[in-house]
């Protein structure tokens, strides 16, 4: 220690590692931020979803058409005068460039696709008080659907081009999530906590499972947790009001509170 002025100066900590502290603090902002999207209007959560998901799928279309060279600028251009000749090259022109277009187009078609989809997941989940597989393939069929729109991909039949794109992304969209289902089946000791595991899951808070095993908090109960049941198995204030808040949103749960 160090005597200054005949006062006792005790000495400085060592500065704690600034990639933690920001991993600490990043995570405290998006619990935050989470916290405060819950508690807005159904139309006010699903328009601040829809617009930060469009940012980052144009952040990584654009990314993508900048690492990846213009493939649409190969293909030859097809006179104008061809156009009421074949048809069906010129959907085959369309359909190549909506795949193929450059950074600007990349950034425009995953905006629609990721702003969308996260945009009706988030109105659907609100509206039926899960997510599954209904919820999953109804965000992907609009998702398909409004990128063949944007895109112009496929002939001169908008709408029937629309149907049938939105329908392959949500048949698809089903496939994979009913895949990765099956692959992530939690192991037969954990039955009892699968319906808190989902719910954890869907809040972005699955680092607080182990939190709810230690304490025995299984699914039977969810609807007779409190904020001191909460607290005692060491999760946080805002993690805390996240659960409390969706299992008063939660039909279910809240006919198991009555």
């Amino acid at each position: 220690m160090k005597e200054n002025q005949g006062a006792v100066v005790p000495p400085t900590s060592p500065p704690a590692n600034p990639i933690e502290h920001l991993q600490v603090r990043f995570k405290e902002l998006e619990t935050g931020f989470r916290t405060w999207l819950a508690k807005q209007p159904l139309h006010v959560e699903a328009a601040v979803v829809t617009a930060t998901s469009a940012a980052q799928g144009a952040a990584i279309g654009g990314l993508l058409g900048t690492l990846t060279p213009d493939a649409a600028s190969t293909f030859p251009t097809p006179p104008p005068q061809a156009a009421g000749l074949d048809a069906q090259a010129l959907t085959s022109f369309k359909q190549a460039q909506a795949f193929a277009g450059g950074p600007l187009a990349q950034a425009r078609n995953f905006a629609v696709m990721t702003g969308v989809n996260a945009g009706i997941s988030c109105v659907m989940r609100r509206l039926r008080g899960l997510e599954d597989v209904q919820n999953s393939m109804v965000a992907a069929f609009g998702s398909g659907a409004m990128f063949s729109l944007v895109s112009g991909m496929g002939g001169p039949n908008q709408a029937a081009n629309a149907i049938t794109s939105g329908l392959f992304f949500a048949l698809v969209q089903g496939g994979l999530f009913k895949l990765g289902q099956k692959f992530s089946q939690p192991p037969a000791d954990d039955m009892y906590y699968s319906q808190a595991r989902s719910m954890l899951g869907n809040l972005g808070l699955q680092n607080y499972e182990k939190n709810f095993k230690k304490g025995l908090l299984t699914d039977s109960t969810l609807p007779l947790l409190t904020d001191s049941a909460l607290r005692d198995v060491n999760i946080p204030p805002g993690p805390r009001l996240l659960i409390l808040d969706h299992i008063q949103r939660d039909p279910e749960l809240r006919k198991g509170r009555q």
